[in-house]
């Protein structure tokens, strides 16, 4: 349990800090296309028998070159463009699983299989998620200001498409640390609800890192936690309690929480009745 807490808590940190990026910049679909499109890379790799991550961070990194090249030589609009480019794949992916004559391993890289990782698991998600983690945390000002106002970055002397490269590879290397811990089909969930839950609470940068890292770990190892003791799926209880934890900022996050836009409203209101009778 220990040894999935720790892969578990990884892959939360990784994919939190990075989804700050892709929800505000607007490439929450970006994530779900390199999620599903390393599909085909973890399946040849078993074939072979070489490292699962290796495959995937091959195949990422190649899907978001192949959807730049798309882009760069046709007139298809980028959300188009991914779409192709990711359903192509990942159908590869299906095809090569059905016809691999053992599926069980490649099941768990389907939907995860955090209660099972080896010594080598550990060892990679640490090592792939300490490199993503640290990357983004020292590239963290340059980031903000790449995605925000590239022209500014680039006036003051940043390049704006080697920090999207190093954004984007560090996409790729984030779906490798999340395999195990919720699978292929989830793991774009735990990229995109982190940044999401924390914009519901805070507007500030840093703060956004902050309560994006915290909400998610603590969701995440909830999630764990119950999916141990009430013997479900890992992987959907992690997914499952950061979408509450998403619902409880939607509904009382202090910056855009429902009830607290309610109340404002009705305090406004109340005050103009107030001038209006006086």
């Amino acid at each position: 349990m220990l040894r999935a807490m720790l892969v578990t808590l990884v892959a939360a940190v990784a994919c939190a800090l990075l989804s700050t990026w892709l929800v505000q910049m607007g490439w929450s679909l970006m994530g779900d296309a390199v999620s599903h499109a390393v599909l085909p890379g973890v399946a040849l790799a078993y074939l072979l028998g070489l490292p699962f991550a290796l495959g995937a961070a091959v195949f990422g990194i190649g899907a978001v070159a192949l959807i730049g090249g798309v882009r760069a030589v046709t007139r298809i609009k980028a959300d188009a463009a991914i779409g192709v480019v990711f359903t192509t794949l990942f159908a590869l992916g299906l095809v090569i699983v059905s016809v691999t004559p053992a599926d069980t391993d490649l099941q768990h890289i389907l939907f995860g299989n955090v209660l099972g990782v080896s010594d080598a698991d550990i060892a990679q998600v640490l090592v792939v998620g300490a490199v993503v983690c640290i990357t983004l945390v020292v590239l963290r000002r340059d980031l903000t200001l790449v995605a925000f106002d590239a022209g500014h970055a680039h006036a003051i002397g940043l390049r704006p498409r080697l920090l999207h490269a190093v954004l984007l590879g560090a996409l790729a290397l984030t779906v490798v640390t999340a395999l195990q811990a919720v699978g292929i089909i989830l793991v774009v969930a735990m990229l995109v609800i982190p940044g999401a839950t924390a914009s519901l609470i805070v507007g500030r940068w840093d703060a956004l890192l902050g309560w994006s890292v915290g909400v998610t770990a603590v969701a995440a190892l909830t999630g764990l936690i119950a999916a141990f003791w009430l013997d479900i799926s890992p992987g959907g209880a992690v997914v499952l309690t950061q979408g509450l934890a998403f619902g409880l900022a939607l509904l009382f996050g202090p910056r855009r929480g429902l009830v607290i836009r309610w109340a404002r409203s009705r305090s406004t209101r109340a005050r103009r009745h107030a001038v209006d009778s006086g």
